[in-house]
């Protein structure tokens, strides 16, 4: 599990297509220290597992094809930089939201806008997913924990409103329309969903 607080952008320093999917190294810092072989790690939302390592330097993870197809990871070139956080340690301090790092579709970016000091980004959902968000609650995108701004459920778009650390260090200051973005909405509104469809089917 994952808390949303990404920890560094860390960097795409090779990869390598395989039959059964890709395997990326990625260049970080601090998120590289201290790893052990099998630990997960969210890599711009996508939970991953860490294959082999380099303390401090990098770390090596494997997409299988279903990962591939449902993110944009794939499409990464060497030298783009992702967002890292590694799990959440059971005595860890609980900042952002309840983050599985399960990718259940990509956004796309519609609009970027900055006032005063902050930034704020606007998303299209995909078809489908207006049902998981309500205006001030909870949204994952590429890794981090976001509360919504505004909502147009007419239209199914979303806006967050970024402060200037989170852009800093994230890889939102890179985006621009048109751009792909990893959604994971909130895992209670999809419990809380399945429930009712279980009560309805009684």
């Amino acid at each position: 599990m994952f808390t949303g607080i990404v920890e560094e952008a860390g960097e795409i320093v090779a990869r390598e297509r395989t039959e059964d999917g890709l395997r990326l190294r990625v260049g970080a810092d601090e998120v590289a220290t201290g790893l052990e072989y099998g630990q997960s790690v969210s890599v711009s939302g996508a939970c991953l597992t860490v294959e082999e390592y380099e303390p401090g330097e990098w770390f090596e993870v494997f997409l299988a094809t279903e990962t591939v197809e449902r993110t944009y990871l794939g499409g990464l070139d060497e030298g783009e930089t992702v967002n890292l956080e590694r799990a959440m340690p059971a005595d860890g301090r609980f900042d952002g939201h309840v983050v599985q790092g399960h990718v259940d579709a990509v956004a796309t970016v519609r609009n970027v806008e900055s006032v005063d000091e902050d930034w704020f980004f606007e998303f299209d959902l995909p078809e489908g997913y207006d049902r998981y968000v309500v205006e001030k609650g909870s949204i994952t995108l590429d890794g981090i924990s976001l509360t919504v701004a505004e909502f147009d459920a007419a239209n199914g778009r979303v806006t967050v409103a970024i402060i200037p650390t989170t852009y800093r260090l994230t890889t939102l200051s890179e985006k621009a329309p048109g751009d792909p973005i990893h959604l994971e909405v909130d895992v209670l509104a999809k419990y809380v969903e399945r429930l009712l469809e279980a009560r309805f089917e009684e």
